[in-house]
């Protein structure tokens, strides 16, 4: 008979719990660790931003005249009002029909001629590229309060053909808007090179043929880009635009706030302020939409950058 020997197993010691500071000096030297400090950062800053512009926006939907009491939910500032609401306040509607139209139109001109200028820039390989480049982006690195004063002495003095007013304010703004586009749309062009150009017309196609068949389709993103940013900045400009004006019937949203903002004003005027930045939102989805719906197959890795060509080659 055998003798079976049993091992007494040692009890489990137990595990020493790091203390709190030795807990935190593990994170904070862990390459891994998640950037708290960071979003916590960000998280704030995002609130500091909102917090005023919620606000503003909340009590446009207030009952009363109050723009610090909270007196129930309306639409009062916006139609129901038949005296002080935005709809039938005419001077605050025709600053809503002055900002949008001012807008529209400075988006519709300056991003078709900020592309073109872009591509000619980006092309153009002579002896005055570069100096071409630099007059073209002078309005970017201009300060707006002197492009203002600049404008308003061209168009009393110099260019009187174009008197102070909606023409002289979508000149002014064209001017100054027009340096977006062309940066936007010019850094997409450094990031794609001349190559699918020149195989395009390597495979029989004229310039303008392999611009408007390859470069184009590549260059929606950036083209889209630029039109939700003109818009954007041209809606709520105000020194340019101010400097332009033409007494009341030219004034636009901002005009017509800072105008008032230091009066006793309702919540109406909060009310246009959030007409206008409802604008600006909708605006922005829109270009937000068209681009995920242009860009799917890029994103989903079925279309890669040269899809344009690969099209394009498809057809010949």
């Amino acid at each position: 008979m055998s003798a079976v020997t049993v091992r007494e197993e040692a009890p489990p010691v137990a595990e020493e719990r790091p203390t709190i500071g030795r807990r935190f000096h593990n994170w904070f030297r862990s390459p891994w660790r998640k950037p708290r400090f960071l979003a916590a950062f960000t998280v704030l800053y995002l609130v500091w931003a909102l917090l005023p512009v919620a606000l503003a926006v909340l009590f446009s939907f207030n009952a009363g005249r109050s723009r610090s009491t909270w007196q129930g939910f309306s639409f009062r500032w916006y139609w129901e009002d038949p005296d002080l609401s935005v709809f039938h306040d005419a001077s605050m509607r025709g600053a809503l029909t002055q900002s949008l139209k001012l807008a529209t139109l400075t988006m519709l001109i300056v991003v078709p001629l900020g592309v073109l200028f872009a591509i000619g820039i980006n092309r153009w390989r002579g002896r005055w590229s570069g100096t071409s480049n630099f007059v073209m982006l002078f309005s970017f690195v201009t300060p707006e309060i002197i492009m203002g004063v600049s404008l308003f002495l061209v168009f009393t003095k110099l260019f009187t053909l174009v008197h102070l007013g909606t023409g002289a304010q979508l000149l002014g703004l064209i001017t100054f808007e027009i340096a977006y586009p062309v940066i936007i749309v010019g850094a997409r062009m450094l990031s794609i090179g001349r190559e699918y150009e020149e195989a395009a017309m390597d495979l029989g196609a004229s310039p303008s043929k392999a611009v408007r068949l390859v470069l184009f389709p590549l260059l929606l993103p950036a083209i889209l880009a630029s039109f939700m940013i003109v818009f954007a900045d041209s809606i709520d400009d105000f020194i340019i635009v101010r400097y332009l004006s033409l007494g009341a019937s030219t004034e636009t949203i901002p005009i017509r706030i800072y105008s008032t903002a230091r009066g006793a004003p309702t919540p109406a005027l909060n009310a246009l302020a959030s007409l206008m930045l409802f604008s600006t939102l909708i605006a922005v989805g829109i270009a937000f939409v068209i681009y995920r719906f242009l860009t799917r197959g890029e994103r989903g890795g079925a279309r890669q950058p040269g899809g344009a060509f690969q099209d394009f080659a498809g057809q010949i």
